[in-house]
């Protein structure tokens, strides 16, 4: 379906255009024409899958439709993310399919300084992008109004309430007017999502493009069993020997992040970390390197990867396997997206048996083991599904897509269907009580 076919305005399809995109997503198309309606919205969605302009362009096409009179502008939208790249990707998407239309959009996070936001909310913003904690800042010192808001995204909910925002969720709900429209996208469905979502929706369409829980069809996943003290001789050989440009690895921690990032340096890979005790600075400059090839590797914690958004990265590394199995499927959902092709590697230990058991039975199937030459492990972790006996792991791919180039290894040092839902043209902001959260 193209994205001519679902009322957009013409300003805004001059701008998706300018962005290079013709045809919508399976989310777009879904959540488009409900938003545009005026309805509450529940979409699952996986990471990739263009949901960013799945609302926001229907978003501006109603603050396009209902203008409001007045010089002075006031807070009209509000988009609540979990994470500080996150916001300001957000805000980049608004501001590039906005960019023919008269809103002004703020970004506001934690992190850098209060006093440029402030001046930026005076002057006056339609939309505003913002992490909880910051909000509730300028909140508490009187330098945002949200009583005129009319729609309110919460995106990527499901890690929000993982980081444990739920208390601010509440807090800046009780601040907006219960005559709104409200949306909620979230990778995964869990049972607080539920909750959320039958506190917070009233009547939503619900849209699930993706089984809960499941990873992105284009990704090959494969576990590679390593010695917990061979992790970073297996990672450097394997970035190394496929020649792989664009890696981004997961560790667990902010100082195993930072460690692992100098060794891969000296080993030969360019490779910067990411994590919440960097500065808002120089996280974005190690992102950027990044994505523009000065950076080799990134390695990066589960929180700070939040909102990294590249259409082609092709290969994600769990240097360590996360402890929450759900936040598996998000760290491997940085890759395939746009309809790109991705490999997910996870360097697993012995020690991490529970982890990967937890995680397969997450995605109700066995991922593939091979056992690199020359790095065999002196125990592999076990699967819930009982591997065959008698039938070595070792360079079996078992059905997996290749995670680089064929050929003889060498030493090295160095991603359907919505709910039906009643049509509700015409129906703009409701009224009635709104159920607190």
């Amino acid at each position: 379906m193209s994205f001519s076919e679902l009322g957009l305005s013409a300003e805004l399809l001059r701008a998706v255009e300018k962005q290079g995109y013709t045809q919508a997503t399976p989310i777009q198309q879904q959540a488009i024409p409900v938003i545009l309606e005026g309805g509450d919205l529940l979409a699952g969605a996986q990471t990739g899958t263009g949901k960013t302009a799945g609302f926001t362009l229907p978003l501006l096409q109603r603050l396009q439709e209902f203008p409001v009179a007045g010089k002075r502008k006031r807070v009209r939208a509000l988009i609540l993310v979990p994470t500080r790249e996150l916001a300001d990707q957000v805000a980049d998407s608004v501001r590039a399919y906005g960019s023919h239309l008269p809103f002004r959009t703020a970004v506001i996070y934690g992190g850098v300084g209060i006093f440029p936001q402030i001046k930026k909310l005076r002057a006056g913003a339609d939309i505003v992008v913002a992490t909880p904690g910051r909000l509730l800042d300028h909140i508490g010192r009187g330098t945002i109004n949200l009583r005129s808001v009319e729609t309110l995204v919460l995106d990527e909910a499901d890690r929000m309430l993982d980081m444990g925002f739920i208390h601010d969720i509440r807090k800046v709900l009780a601040k907006l007017p219960d005559n709104r429209q409200n949306l909620l996208f979230s990778a995964t469905i869990s049972q607080e999502i539920s909750k959320l979502a039958s506190n917070l929706l009233d009547d939503p369409a619900e849209i699930q493009v993706a089984p809960r829980n499941t990873t992105a069809e284009r990704v090959s996943q494969l576990v590679h069993p390593v010695d917990r003290g061979r992790k970073r001789a297996l990672l450097a050989y394997l970035v190394g020997s496929n020649n792989w440009q664009q890696v981004l690895v997961f560790a667990r921690t902010k100082h195993g992040a930072d460690r692992l990032s100098k060794q891969l340096d000296k080993d030969g890979l360019t490779a910067q970390a990411i994590h919440g005790n960097k500065s808002q600075g120089a996280r974005k400059r190690a992102l950027e390197a990044f994505k523009n090839g000065e950076t080799r590797v990134l390695v990066a914690t589960e929180i700070a990867a939040r909102g990294i958004d590249i259409d082609q990265l092709p290969h994600v590394i769990n240097y360590d396997l996360p402890a929450i199995p759900e936040d598996y499927v998000h760290r491997i959902g940085r890759t395939a997206r746009a309809g790109m092709d991705g490999h997910a590697i996870s360097l697993v230990s012995a020690e991490e048996s529970k982890q990967l058991a937890a995680i397969e039975r997450l995605l109700k199937t066995s991922i593939p083991q091979e056992v690199v030459k020359d790095f065999e492990p002196v125990e592999t972790p076990s699967s819930p599904q009982a591997r065959k006996p008698g039938k070595s792991n070792s360079r079996s791919r078992r059905g997996a897509k290749p995670a680089g180039k064929d050929g003889p290894r060498r030493r090295s040092s160095g991603r359907p269907g919505a709910r039906s839902h009643n049509a509700r043209a015409g129906k703009g902001r409701r009224s009635g009580s709104r159920k607190a959260a």
